[in-house]
């Protein structure tokens, strides 16, 4: 073993020193008797102040005795099937007490077994995808997916890089343990701190990760979590390596920050260089020139192959898009070939990752940009597909506050695709695409019909592809269920089933126009629907059940029949034939449907205050665009006026 420090990555650093001089003993010890062993066995990690939430971590030593078991230990095969990669052991450890407290060390195996949570490869892209949306508030305007080869042996390997703010050494540190999130704003899709180790590893045995952060000053760090290198070094404790640059604003040179000593850093680079793609720090540097100013750069290599022993990520059958084979094959090879075209979107984003991230997000700015294999991916928003469309206020737990706009319609191709379902999103996230709340249901009942709603108000699990299962998330199943069915029931004879119920519809004064343009602004402004709201004048309000979780919203001119609602013993049903006309007057006296008005009023006003402070934000951007263009022009200035002093003085000199 070569002479390093060994740093523990969840060790204070007011006893890193000392713990870092008795394992470097030992390692000294061990490199006396295995020579040839080289930098493989080492067991380096650059160490930050531990904030795991998972137990309380106090300052423990490295056991040497345990360091050097691991060595002793013959490397087991790496299996490069994902499903198959955890079935291993080498032995346990001993934990590690010191003043008489425990010391917690995460094993290698559960990188493996966390990264299981993940069923599915495209999931796991998207937990990455992620963490760049969140990026733009910092400045993100692209996130770039794309093959590349690993220089060491030639394989393909998955790049995700964006420009987002980059992370400084600390941030770097905790994107790399287990638990740390300092997503704290309502609209940040991550949350848990989790999702990057799980998804890398579920993509592949190793990843490397480059950052470069220009806030206060300008840093870069490169980290490696890699699998390959604990199995291979028989470890029982996760280490990542991580090394940092500063830059010198003396020298105006990148210099190797050393926090924790020059001997720690070599020993990192070292192990960098070992076991990365990069055999060299030149070409490790180099990585950086891909960056620009700002940004991260992640490199997941020795990807995973499936259970035919081919590569589960296919580059080559499509060089636009990156297929999941086996999905692909499923469906080509199934009786829903002979239904409907493979490609139509509802099953194309199993297997498709440009048709999965098309849907990925309700809502993208418009300056930013997801860049798959070189092509930008078109955003794709559901509701604008849809045909007679019909929008229902939802209000869980009959809470106003939380209320949102379900949209519910046709697919335009329908009935020719057997396709029914919700895409729900949560905080812009797709959690559930094209999710069947109608099950085990004959006569072609729900065909076609599809709704979007963006459901804030319950949580998603860890891997966000699907919700906690409370009581909130039972009833809201429940609800889109009955959706479902009564806008079948009502609807089906618009493409061409034979209707089951009918009911006319009722006239509505013009003053009710308010209702619908504020309701429609409001689902415009969650699911960027693109309906024209003058062609559509009227509005139907009911009293809802006991519950009174929801009110609908439909386009009468659009149906020319009206849902029949459920009403309890109270309810009375209006009809125009029997209805006088001062009745009508009288029926929008009903004190369910002014409170309704006043809602609606409210979230316009909600509405004109946010289009006012996006507004103001925009101007804001602006002005500070313009002040850094000025800010660059006086610092090219004087930068040329430094360097024209400076060959004055040579020449004098």
């Amino acid at each position: 073993m070569d002479s390093s420090t060994l740093v523990d990555l969840c060790i204070s650093d007011e006893n890193e020193e000392s713990e870092a001089n008795d394992v470097k003993k030992g390692a000294k010890h061990k490199a006396k008797k295995h020579k040839n062993v080289g930098n493989r066995s080492s067991n380096a990690l650059e160490s930050r102040k531990c904030k795991s939430d998972v137990t309380d971590q106090e300052d423990s030593r490295v056991d040497e005795s345990s360091l050097s078991s691991a060595s002793r230990l013959s490397p087991p095969p790496l299996c490069r099937q994902f499903w198959k990669a955890g079935n291993y052991e080498i032995g346990l450890s001993k934990a590690s007490i010191q003043n008489g407290k425990n010391h917690l060390r995460v094993h290698p195996m559960f990188l493996h077994s966390n990264a299981t949570s993940h069923k599915w490869a495209f999931g796991a892209i998207a937990e990455l995808l992620d963490n760049a949306i969140d990026e733009i508030q910092n400045g993100a305007t692209f996130v770039v997916v794309d093959k590349i080869f690993n220089p060491r042996d030639g394989n393909p390997a998955l790049l995700i890089q964006d420009d987002g703010g980059g992370m400084d050494p600390e941030i770097i540190r905790q994107c790399m343990s287990f638990g740390f999130s300092d997503k704290k704003s309502k609209s940040a899709i991550g949350q848990y701190g989790n999702g990057f180790k799980t998804s890398s590893m579920r993509l592949g045995a190793d990843v490397i990760v480059f950052s470069r952060h220009n806030k206060r000053k300008l840093t870069q760090s490169v980290g490696l979590l890699s699998y390959t290198f604990l199995r291979q070094t028989c470890h029982d404790r996760i280490v990542v390596p991580v090394v940092d640059y500063e830059f010198n604003t003396s020298t105006k040179t990148l210099e190797p920050l050393l926090s924790h000593g020059k001997e720690n850093f070599s020993i990192n680079l070292s192990m960098l260089l070992q076991w990365s793609p990069y055999s060299t720090e030149e070409n490790l540097m180099k990585q950086f020139d891909e960056i620009g100013t700002h940004g991260t750069r992640v490199i997941i290599y020795n990807l995973w192959l499936n259970d035919d022993g081919n590569m589960e990520l296919d580059f080559d059958s499509d060089l636009e898009d990156i297929i999941i084979g086996e999905a692909q094959k499923l469906f080509e090879s199934s009786r829903l070939s002979k239904q409907i075209t493979h490609h139509h979107i509802a099953y194309a984003y199993q297997y498709s990752l440009r048709a999965y991230l098309s849907i990925l997000y309700l809502r993208l700015p418009q300056n930013f940009r997801i860049v798959l294999r070189g092509k930008v991916v078109e955003h794709h928003n559901y509701a604008n597909d849809l045909k007679f469309p019909e929008f229902i206020l939802y209000r869980p737990g009959g809470n106003m506050e939380a209320a949102i706009i379900t949209t519910i319609g046709f697919l335009k191709e329908a009935p020719y695709v057997n396709v029914h379902g919700f895409n729900v999103y949560h905080r812009n996230r797709l959690i559930l695409p094209f999710w069947r709340v109608v099950k085990n249901v004959g006569d072609s009942c729900a065909r076609g019909v599809v709704g979007l709603l963006e459901a804030n108000f319950v949580e998603p699990t860890h891997n966000k592809q699907d919700f906690e299962k409370t009581s909130l998330f039972q009833k809201l199943e429940a609800r889109l269920k009955e959706m479902t069915l009564e806008y079948w029931d009502f609807h089906c004879g618009l493409i061409g089933y034979n209707q089951k119920k009918h009911n006319p519809p009722v006239p509505v004064p013009p003053q009710q126009s308010l209702l619908l343009d504020s309701c429609l602004e409001e689902s415009a402004l969650r699911n960027h629907c693109s309906t024209n709201i003058d062609s559509i004048s009227h509005v139907s309000a009911r009293r809802p059940e006991k519950s009174t979780d929801y009110e609908q919203i439909e386009p009468q001119q659009v149906f020319g029949v009206k849902r029949k609602s459920r009403t309890d013993a109270n309810d009375v049903q209006h009809k125009p034939s029997d209805q006088p006309a001062s009745g009508i007057g009288n029926q929008w006296q009903d004190e369910e449907t002014m409170n309704l008005v006043q809602e609606n009023k409210k979230l316009r006003a909600q509405l004109l205050e946010l289009e006012n402070s996006e507004k103001q934000l925009d101007l804001k951007v602006k002005q500070l665009k313009g002040e850094l263009e000025d800010v660059q022009h006086e610092y090219k200035r004087l930068l040329a006026e430094s360097e024209a002093i400076n060959m004055i003085k040579e020449e004098k000199t």
